[in-house]
């Protein structure tokens, strides 16, 4: 794509970034056929190239966004379908970020809209006041049907809807600790604790840190580390989202220096996209930029470093039929799509994958909340491709997905992890059928 961005406006390193991006764009269209909210919505504006004229056009005239702009890049789920089918390597991740920080800093949104993000920022960050919230959820629920009625309160009604009528209580094993490794040592490794998560599923990290340690890994909780950042990273509110980094970068650094890191295990996959993008959001911070880039590196999903262990033969071998939903963060943020369904055949489970695996569930951090409607369409087609499976159990590797399809789907929604550590000798997940299932071929 020829692009025409004066001396001036590459000074900026940002811009600078961009150009590069847009000049790789060759309009072959081929990142429409897997764009959800194209597919969904049938307008070329709402897919990568339609965004991508959008977002060249507003930078290159040096422009604030206006409605048109921020409504369709405001659609776009950043599920990064596109990425993985564009034959051009255009990094579309970096660039839509990009523009939801020119969006966030140029457009002043209507007032509903500026108060439901700002909420959204203040909570779902922080465990403490994200617990809080949830708890006076059941308040507001019984108005549920009459806020649906009023379109400025429609996201309210989204977060009544999704919020679960309990929460566990918050787990031990999030506080700053570290917890041995059982026989010969095998590896030493950090956990994200993180913000949602923590606080919808607080099982899954104490999981994970069951399984690790019954292999010999030792797991190290660190001092000072929380959000990861992606879910303001993604409303364009880049400080915010750098300060979470920042933070990380530095409670992970201080891990490192008291004992070393084989990896820094995240659970929940959009977390971890965003770990591994430290590098490039630190990149002109001096005195971040090496440390981020060495977090980065180490970032690994847990599926992806026990692919890498010598793992034993099972415990048991369940036979239990498995519909494995891949997160869009795991397959094209992170590219890891063999790792957790070798790991469940490995354990004795049957994978199977649904049809049209690629378009996006819809929930894509606050995008359930923000863009309700859309979400609902996505999450329903993905939840009949699950069904229609014919498995007994979904397996996936992101809380949002499991909060999502778990709200319209007949059948438990798990963590992979949960999965494997039944097979290796822990507790059988809630919900999940203890009967073989193997499917008839």
């Amino acid at each position: 794509m020829q692009t025409n961005f004066s001396a001036t406006q590459l000074a900026d390193p940002h811009v600078a970034e961009s150009e590069k991006i847009l000049r790789k764009c060759v309009h072959c269209g081929f990142c429409t056929a897997t764009c959800p909210t194209y597919v969904t919505l049938g307008n070329e504006l709402d897919s990568p190239r339609g965004r991508i004229y959008l977002i060249k056009d507003m930078m290159e005239n040096g422009r604030p966004a206006d409605k048109e702009i921020v409504t369709h890049i405001d659609r776009c789920l950043s599920c990064l379908a596109c990425m993985t089918t564009c034959p051009s390597g255009v990094n579309y991740m970096h660039l839509v970020d990009h523009a939801r920080a020119h969006i966030e800093t140029t457009y002043r949104r209507p007032l509903p809209d500026r108060l439901t993000r700002a909420m959204l920022a203040f909570v779902l960050p922080y465990p403490g006041r994200f617990r809080a919230a949830l708890k006076l959820a059941g308040l507001g629920r019984p108005f549920i049907g009459l806020f649906e009625k009023l379109p400025v309160l429609r996201p309210v009604a989204a977060m009544l809807k999704l919020a679960p009528s309990s929460i566990p209580p918050a787990s031990p094993m999030a506080s700053p600790g570290t917890h041995a490794g059982q026989g010969a040592k095998r590896g030493r490794v950090a956990i994200l604790t993180g913000c949602a998560q923590s606080v919808l599923d607080p099982a899954i990290n104490e999981t994970t840190i069951s399984l690790l340690t019954r292999l010999g890994v030792e797991v190290v909780v660190p001092e000072g580390e929380g959000c990861c950042g992606a879910l303001v990273h993604h409303m364009g509110r880049e400080d915010q989202a750098l300060a979470s980094a920042r933070r990380n970068v530095d409670a992970w650094a201080r891990a490192i220096e008291q004992g070393g890191l084989d990896a820094i295990i995240i659970t929940a996959s959009g977390c971890g996209t965003t770990i591994k993008n430290y590098g490039f959001m630190l990149r002109l911070d001096p005195a971040y930029a090496e440390k981020a880039a060495r977090v980065s590196a180490l970032a690994k999903d847990i599926t992806e470093y026990l692919a890498a262990l010598d793992l034993p033969e099972p415990v048991r071998k369940p036979g239990t039929i498995v519909a494995y939903h891949s997160a869009c963060s795991m397959q094209h943020g992170q590219k890891i799509t063999r790792q957790p369904k070798e790991l469940l055949a490995k354990a004795g489970f049957v994978v199977r994958e649904p049809q049209q695996r690629w378009p996006s569930r819809g929930s894509a951090g606050t995008y359930n909340i923000l863009q309700s409607e859309i979400s609902a369409r996505l999450r329903d087609r993905k939840v009949r491709n699950i069904e229609a499976t014919g498995a007994s159990v979904v397996a996936t590797g992101n809380i949002g997905c499991i909060t999502q399809i778990a709200s319209a789907a007949r059948l438990p929604v798990v963590h992979t992890i949960k999965l494997l550590d039944w097979a290796y000798g822990g507790p059988k997940p809630e919900g999940v059928s203890e009967r073989k299932q193997v499917a008839a071929e």
